[in-house]
Order: C-alpha cells, then sequence, then structure tokens
C-alpha cells in the first residue's frame, strides 16, 4: 500500500530521496517539532531525544525504540525542507524555523 510509506530528504545529500514508515516518521516529526524552541540555540540533539520520547506512541516505538534512528532521519529531512536549523554551537543545537 502506497500511504504507509513518505518520502524523506537529507540535507547532507541534495537530490537524495528515501522512503520510510509514514506513522513513525509523522510521529517523530510531530514530537520533535513540539519539543523545539522557535530560535536559536535551540537544544541539543540528546536534549531534544529525552523531551520527545514522552510524546512517541507507544504502539510504534516501544520503549522508545528506535526513537534515536528515527530522530536523525526526521532531522536530516527538516534540515532539508529548511523548518528547522543548526545553531552554531558544538554540539550540534537545533531549533525550529519560526512560522
Amino acid at each position: 500500500m502506497p500511504d504507509d510509506k513518505i518520502e524523506i530528504e537529507n540535507i547532507n545529500t541534495p537530490g537524495r530521496a528515501g522512503r520510510v514508515n509514514r506513522g513513525k516518521y509523522l510521529a517523530m516529526r510531530d514530537a520533535l517539532l513540539a519539543v523545539l524552541p522557535d530560535r536559536a540555540p535551540g537544544l541539543t540533539v540528546a536534549d531534544a531525544k529525552q523531551a520527545l520520547l514522552p510524546r512517541l506512541p507507544e504502539e510504534l516505538f516501544p520503549g522508545g525504540s528506535t526513537a534515536g534512528w528515527w530522530l536523525k532521519a526526521v532531522q536530516l529531512d527538516l534540515e532539508a525542507k529548511g523548518r528547522i536549523r543548526r545553531a552554531a554551537l558544538k554540539p550540534l543545537h537545533l531549533y525550529r524555523v519560526a512560522d
């Protein structure tokens, strides 16, 4: 069924797309955008992960399983689409682009 997949981009490899599970992508995207502030410096990836874990549906991410992989995939896609940005800090900090 075509509706169970969604095409995502990767800011590190422009022009190349992948297809992933739509439900997991949307759940992670919504959780990540909900926890990221809309201005720099934002949150570290580790802090963002801790903040979004309680927002993930248990049936898709039992016990937070695979959340790290999905966080990275969604992060790179949202960066490619211009919805989030990296602050010029180490370690990596992310923030939402204000609507």
